[in-house]
């Protein structure tokens, strides 16, 4: 728990601060030289004893060798401020070099403006001795530097509470950011709740940029009119074009596709060169309309621009070519608009969705830092003219206050505690890699250091990804303040937040029980040691009592469950409950450190736990000790440590720029002039900023990636001097090379690799390095007092130890409570602490005593299992991914990963893809029946045969049986599942709209060994893949290397899943784990059945029938029948399909395991809230499925459109039948694309149905799909068409009193000849509305030919296109609910048209 002086309702005593005799900052110190790797540096340092501050235990200085730009530590204040969402930390160095710390309510309008002007106040009237009165402006005199980190831009993305922003976006993208990615983010939340959209207002342009491929007659226009534009471009960044390829352009000629005029290349003589492997040609940029005519000027623009603060431009390709969204921002500066965020300057990287919301964030936020900064500026004299003021951002680096933005402060907060414990505990601690574990009241925030900060490029916060350099930290919903359940015989811990009102129940405001409660209950916090800050009248103290009561209702909740449940057992205590949800807190917390180092490669038990922060005192040891830690580095500043990181930072600027140059030695002299030019960017940046040279450090990057692959890497050559083969600036592709393997256990060497961007970081160093003279010891430690606290079996005498009479070499054995003003920190049984030289304590972890779990049902454990067995599913999942080679598992996630128990039952299925959750249970358990006991260590199948639990043939299952020593059979199995770009057929892309048979649709793998004894059979499955090119009229895989690759990644997935159910065997036992994995699945059933029991007793008390049914029919006319019978008394139901229509000649058959993984994922929505996904789902319900339906067709039946199309049909059907939502658009839209030389396969989005109490959410993927969608700047890069249009279908969602959610329009533009598949359903059929609610729009498929033609492709075909070409794909709205009501309005919109 944070100790409510660290986070609570109320201010610290004023007097919380030092003596000027006490900890002491030092001027002196060396001064690094030349380049260097961005890290936080220091040194330790000895002297003699000094008085001491409160929760300082003894002397310290930091070392000032930049008088330069941080002033005389003598004569001058530097002060590092971490303005927190509830509390502020004030880290002082004063005058003669001894430090003052404080702490106080970040809001208290009642006493002070402003937190951090307070603070500085407070030490200045503390140290100066006179009275400086609150409403007049502080004089800066004596300020030499102030250094903060905020939450004011996290709080405001948190809570939407920034300025009013318009978008300004290539016509025809107005909903590009709503749509995003198209993927939800909860999959069984049926209203798709999503985060509002930052920007009200969207203004389309007409301006266009493309790239030119090198294709005749496919290339963009360029129309007389903007020649103005073309005209400034005689020359980029890499030089003119050579005669030859303006030649070549000036031939080139065809047809505007957006004014249908005549077009040569001529006019765009002069543009400069970009070339790209990809396109195997130059890339000019080139537009259709002049931004000036885009109908942005005027007046009536102007009276529109007012009331609205800020405004951002995201043009499509325009990180590379920036002149347009130049022009917008001149325009919308002209137009009164007080901040103009361009995405080419916030971030010039690649993809446009993310770069968007970059620059919406950065419209919409920073405005509100500026004011922020202003209003801070005006409490002191000058506005801080003469004082260096630096903030905080994101990547760990301080900037000036004038340069930060709102798109690199969102992590400016937890960013400081990153650098603080990499600069100090990291050292300290001999060079190992640490973990940063910081537990607040909501959540945990967890990170890595291993000698250099680990950035990410694009990272979502509050629903928004940004893209910008940020520190990789992870959140998780667990901390103090989350709130305690007990669910169906399970433990669970949050999401759910007490918050800072009504706060936990012990904060006497009538709060429910969470994590806080039962660590007082356990006696791991006193009350006495805490402010009487409590109460309605804020001053009373903590409440044990309080906890007791609360969570003695959710005990008396696990006893009954215990006596009366399945499993009856004996009652738990008060204090045993109370462990069990601290022991799930912390194995919740566990996950997300397993993430940042098992599925990376790391090992967590050679990593260092450094634990700040209020609350993780209580919960590092056992932390540590599950993850094999065997040390807790808490720091002397442990509650201050984003303030202190703060004072130990450095100064950055980076500068960064894009390329798409290939990597090779014809570009070397390029990417050094590149380079050179942005390093000398950074210098003069920091020398301006009163650096010396000595003190200015830069690094260079590359933004490599292999070509045709998504996955780019930021590369330093740092570790890679030079060479003859490299560029001046570094080995680049050496780090590449080393680094891809690394990631992603793989390279491949015969692929080019493409610079995506160069980027250079220039760092001043401060100097600032924190010395501690250690407290000498004065005999043994003094014992405050003596507690009882409740451990594994008991409670224990627990003595008490305060912090700041500690002195270094102090040893103490657990179990204790160490405890200073800020936090407590419990040393469990077996441990160890030790006060260390530099003042901080170090925790010596030691074994846990050994337990005994035992194969019976324990409700704690069930819990804890069930975190455990999700987590191997997920790792499973990242290392799929991260290993994987093609785009559909790479970027678009269509995988799946699970464990299932030795009959093939599903133990676990990590959230991936919902079509896939029942589906590989029969594909395992047909495994088991067919080869029966051959079945050896080393064999991997291979499976995707209908018969065999196959969905469609795309979908490649890889199953792994788990050995274990001592036992013949499997004791487990762990599968994964890819949809796989192509495996032969009558079609690219493997996903034939006509076929009429099983192999027209792609290689069949009913039963093959895949490794056999621990060799890969390469040449076996190669032969198989190309099988399918000897039946006529069929080809092989056309992509076998991604086929090969991404099976090598599958096995590679399952061998991690084994190596984890290998970790939790030798843990437990094989007997206890098996058995637990029994219990979760009972876990699933008994949810399920409270479901049903709910459901059936709620239509009693209405006088309604416990038979509910429903009906829909495919486009064909094939129905889909369903009748449920309820037994309320047993909690179980009988699924009846009977009467649904029989196979068909086409590829709608959906084989019995699809049906199954649709009720699977129904009953998983109905159930409302977080469950095992497991085979218990299944196990209250009886389906019934007519043999030789379009449900369970024959052997030889097609079937791909049964995985992508029936599915969606079957889940409408049960929902409908339990009325719990209409009808969501019905269908995948599947879109394939391709030649002899490529290929694509996307699904695309479509409108949501609306259910009671939410309107259908639009423009997103529904049910049994949840895959993302290609940005359109990789979709063009990369293959040969234009993305013209992509936007929501106004008015297709169904009316009703909760309206349906809109469909989407999407417009391709060929540039080649191709063949395009369309796969699609609910073209003749509408999705139903419910209740009176009115149908969402069908869906159509037009194609508009080059000669003007428009034709209506239906739902399913293939046909040729040619250059010119364009696909329109409508696809279908939600129904509605209720009733209608009239159209749904959207955010207002203008259009800009000339």
């Amino acid at each position: 728990m944070e100790t409510p002086a660290a986070r609570g309702s109320g201010p610290p005593e004023p007097d919380a601060t030092g003596e000027p005799g006490g900890p002491r900052f030092r001027a002196g110190g060396g001064r690094g030289q030349g380049p260097e790797r961005v890290r936080p540096n220091g040194r330790r340092a000895t002297g003699a004893d000094r008085p001491v501050l409160p929760g300082l235990p003894a002397e310290e200085s930091l070392l000032d060798s930049s008088p330069t730009t941080m002033g005389s530590p003598e004569g001058r204040f530097h002060f590092a401020i971490d303005r927190g969402g509830t509390f502020t930390d004030v880290f002082a160095q004063c005058p003669g070099g001894h430090v003052r710390v404080l702490k106080l309510l970040s809001e208290d309008p009642a006493n002070y403006v402003d937190a951090p002007t307070e603070g500085i106040r407070r030490i200045l009237e503390q140290e100066g001795g006179m009275l400086l009165p609150r409403d007049r402006p502080l004089d800066t005199s004596r300020i030499a530097s102030i250094r903060m980190g905020t939450t004011v831009a996290t709080n405001a993305l948190l809570e939407r509470r920034g300025e009013r922003v318009a978008l300004l976006v290539t016509r025809g993208f107005r909903d590009l950011l709503h749509v995003g990615t198209q993927a939800r983010e909860d999959l069984f939340d049926l209203a798709v709740p999503m985060p509002e959209m930052l920007y009200e207002e969207v203004l389309e342009v007409d301006e266009r940029v493309v790239l030119y491929r090198g294709e005749p007659g496919a290339g963009m226009p360029v129309k007389g009119t903007d020649a103005r534009v073309s005209g400034r471009r005689a020359a980029g960044p890499d030089g003119p074009l050579t005669g030859q390829r303006r030649a070549s352009l000036q031939a080139a000629q065809g047809t505007c596709w957006r004014c249908s005029s005549l077009w040569t290349w001529g006019a765009c003589e002069g543009s400069w060169r970009s070339s790209c492997l990809e396109a195997s040609a130059a890339w000019p940029w080139c537009s259709c309309t002049h931004t000036r005519e885009c109908g942005l000027a005027g007046g009536a623009g102007g009276r529109w621009a007012s009331g609205w603060a800020g405004s951002s431009a995201a043009l499509g390709r325009h990180r590379r070519w920036a002149q347009h969204e130049q022009q917008v921002g001149a325009l919308a500066h002209e137009l009164g608009f007080t901040h103009v965020s361009l995405s080419s300057e916030a971030m010039p990287m690649v993809r446009i969705v993310p770069r968007g919301h970059t620059a919406c964030a950065d419209a919409y936020l920073t405005p509100t830092i500026q004011r922020y900064v202003q209003g801070f500026r005006r409490g002191f004299q000058g506005q801080l003219k003469d004082v260096q003021v630096l903030f905080m951002r994101s990547d760990g680096g301080l900037a000036p206050m004038d340069s930060f933005s709102g798109s690199r402060a969102v992590l400016s907060g937890p960013a400081g505690g990153v650098v603080g414990y990499a600069a100090t505990t990291y050292r300290v601690e001999g060079g190992h890699p640490v973990i940063g574990f910081d537990m607040g009241g909501t959540s945990t925030d967890v990170s890595r250091y291993a000698g250099e900060f680990e950035h990410v490029f694009e990272a979502s916060t509050a629903g928004v990804t940004l893209q910008a350099p940020q520190l990789d930290i992870n959140t998780v919903a667990a901390g103090g303040g989350s709130r305690l359940f007990f669910r169906s015989g399970l433990f669970v811990v949050g999401p759910e937040s007490a918050g800072a009102h009504p706060g936990p129940a012990c904060y006497r405001k009538g709060g429910p029980v969470t994590v806080t409660d039962a660590n007082l209950v356990l006696g791991r916090l006193l009350p006495a040691s805490f402010p009487r800050i409590f109460g309605p009248g804020e001053d009373q103290p903590l409440s044990p009592e309080a906890s007791r009561k609360a969570l003695e209702a959710v005990a008396t909740e696990v006893n009954s469950f215990l006596t009366n449940g399945p499993c009856p057992a004996s009652p738990l205590s008060l204090e045993e409950v109370a462990m069990g949800f601290v022991r799930v807190a912390n194995e919740a917390m566990c996950r997300p450190i397993r993430a940042l180092t098992q599925a990376r490669g790391h090992d967590p038990s050679a990593h260092v736990l450094a634990c700040f922060g209020g609350a993780g005192g209580q919960h590092a040891c056992a932390i540590a000790r599950a993850l094999g830690m065997d040390t807790v580095h808490i720091h002397r500043h442990s509650g201050l440590l984003s303030a202190l990181g703060l004072a130990l930072a450095d100064v950055v600027h980076e500068a960064q720029e894009p390329c798409s140059l290939p990597y090779a030695p014809e570009t070397f002299v390029q990417l050094d002039q590149r380079l050179s030019r942005l390093e000398e960017q950074c210098v003069d940046a920091l020398r301006a900023q009163g650096f010396p040279r000595a003190q200015i450090s830069t690094e260079s990057f590359l933004h490599l990636r292999y070509q045709g692959t998504d996955c780019a890497l930021m590369v330093s050559a740092h570790q890679h001097p030079a060479t003859a083969h490299s560029p001046r600036a570094g080995d680049f592709g050496a780090g590449f090379v080393e680094r891809y393997m690394r990631e992603f256990g793989f390279i491949i060497p015969e692929r080019p690799v493409v610079v995506d961007d160069v980027r250079v970081r220039g760092t001043g160093r401060s100097g600032l390095r924190l010395e501690y003279v250690p407290k000498a010891q004065s005999g043994p430690p003094r014992v405050d007092k003596t507690t009882r606290c409740y451990f594994e079996g008991g409670y224990q005498e627990t003595p008490v130890y305060l912090l700041g009479e500690l002195g270094a070499g102090h040893k103490l054995q657990g179990p204790c409570l160490l405890i200073d003003s800020n936090s407590t920190i419990l040393v469990e049984p077996a441990c160890q602490a030790e006060v260390t030289e530099t003042g901080d304590i170090r925790i010596s972890v030691g074994a846990e005593a050994p337990g005994t779990v035992g194969a019976q049902l324990d409700p704690i454990h069930l819990s804890i299992f069930s975190h455990r067995f999700m987590s191997i599913a997920e790792q499973m999942g990242r290392i799929l991914q991260r290993t994987a080679i093609s785009t559909n598992i790479k970027e678009r996630l269509d995988f799946s990963c699970a464990l299932f128990g030795p009959d093939g039952g599903l133990v676990s299925n990590a959230p991936h893809i919902p079509v896939h959750l029942g589906a590989m249970q029969e594909t395992v358990q047909f495994q088991i029946q067919h080869l029966g006991a051959d079945l050896h260590p080393g064999d991997v199948l291979l499976s995707n045969h209908p018969c065999a639990g196959g969905s469609h043939l795309p979908d490649l299952t890889v199953i792994t049986p788990v050995f274990w020593p001592g036992q013949t059979r499997p004791v487990f199995y762990v599968a994964s599942r890819g949809h796989h770009a192509d495996i032969g057929g009558i079609t690219p892309g493997s996903m034939p709209p006509h076929s009429t048979t099983l192999q027209q649709e792609g290689a069949v793998f009913l039963s093959f060994r895949l490794v056999q004894a621990g060799v890969f059979q390469e040449e076996a499955v190669t032969e198989a893949l190309r099988a399918p090119g000897k039946i006529p009229g069929c080809s092989g895989t056309r992509n076998l290397h991604d086929n090969l690759s991404d099976l090598r990644a599958q096995v590679a997935a399952n061998q991690k899943g084994i190596q984890l159910v290998g970790e939790l065997i030798g843990q437990y036992g094989l007997d206890v784990v098996q058995a637990y994995m029994g219990h979760i699945q009972a876990n699933a059933e008994l949810a399920v059945r409270d479901m049903l029991r709910a459901f059936g007793t709620s239509r009693q008390a209405r006088g309604l029938p416990l038979e509910v049914s429903a009906e829909d029919h495919m486009d064909d006319g094939s129905p889909i029948r369903l009748r449920v019978q309820i037994n309320v008394s047993e909690g179980s139901a009988v699924f009846d399909f009977s009467g649904t229509g029989p196979e068909v000649f086409g590829n709608l058959n959906a084989p019995r395991a699809i049906t199954l993984s649709a009720l699977i994922y129904c009953l998983r929505c109905l159930v409302g809230r977080d469950i095992p996904l497991n085979q218990g789902c299944l196990a209250p319900v009886r389906v019934v499925i007519p043999k030789g339906s379009i449900l369970d067709p024959s052997p030889e039946a097609a079937v791909v459109g049964g995985n992508v199309l029936t599915s969606q049909r079957v889940v409408d059907v049960i929902l409908g039948a339990f009325g719990a939502c209409a009808a969501s658009q019905g269908c995948m839209n599947n879109v394939t694309l391709g030649n002899t030389h490529m290929g694509y396969y996307e699904t695309v989005a479509g409108g949501a149905g609306a259910g009671p109490g939410w309107h259908g959410r639009s423009g997103v993927h529904s049910h049994m799909t949840n895959t993302r969608i290609t940005d359109p700047e990789i979709l063009e890069s990369r293959y040969p068409v234009i993305l013209r249009r992509f936007e929501l279908r106004l008015g297709s969602g169904g009316r009703g009193r909760f309206r349906g959610g809109d469909g989407v329009i999407r417009e391709l533009l060929f540039r080649e000849e191709a063949l395009l598949s369309v796969l699609t359903e609910r073209r003749a059929f509408q999705p139903y509305g419910l209740m009176g609610g009115e149908p969402g729009t069908r869906g159509l498929n037009l194609l508009i030919r080059k000669d003007g033609r428009t034709v209506n492709l239906g739902g399913k075909t293939s046909v040729l296109v040619s250059p010119g070409d364009v696909f329109c794909l409508h696809t279908p709205g939600g129904g509605g609910l209720w009733g209608p009501r009239g159209p749904r309005p959207l955010c207002r919109r203008r259009s800009c048209s000339p």
